[in-house]
């Protein structure tokens, strides 16, 4: 007879395994221990993860290292070269975004240095470096952190 999920009734449990009780229970002799051996021994117990010797499952499987942030923050990143053939002078994230040079998942912008500047142009970013923004302002921009 197999027991199915809709036999199943709260309360109802299996019996324990009664081990070492005779030949006639089923479970007698070796009390379901097989023959000699380290592990038939009182007290025996492997270390954790152990499989008998096999290779065990946590060094077959691929190493993966470090996680992933559930709520990581995106950024579109501009270097100061790229400025040079916007055509846009104040440039912001919904410009970026509106010409298209800013993907749309992106929620903030962060300007590098990268490369020079002769364009003036007013920038509004979330970060911005401290080279950037000295090319910027040398070429008679201004920046302004959000």
């Amino acid at each position: 007879m197999t027991i199915k999920l809709e036999d199943l009734k709260p309360g109802v449990k299996s019996k324990s395994k009664r081990v070492g009780r005779g030949r006639a229970s089923g479970h007698g002799k070796t009390s379901c221990r097989g023959h000699n051996g380290e592990g038939q021994r009182s007290g025996a117990s492997s270390k954790r993860g152990f499989e008998g010797g096999q290779m065990p499952s946590y060094r077959r499987l691929p190493k993966l290292r470090g996680f992933k942030l559930i709520n990581k923050t995106i950024y579109a990143q501009l270097n100061i070269r790229d400025i040079e053939h916007l055509p846009i002078d104040e440039i912001s994230l919904e410009a970026l975004k509106s010409i298209k040079k800013a993907h749309s998942s992106c929620e903030g912008l962060r300007v590098i240095g990268n490369g020079d500047i002769s364009k003036k142009v007013s920038i509004k970013a979330n970060y911005v470096t401290p080279a950037a923004k000295e090319k910027i302002e040398k070429a008679g921009g201004k920046v302004e952190l959000i």
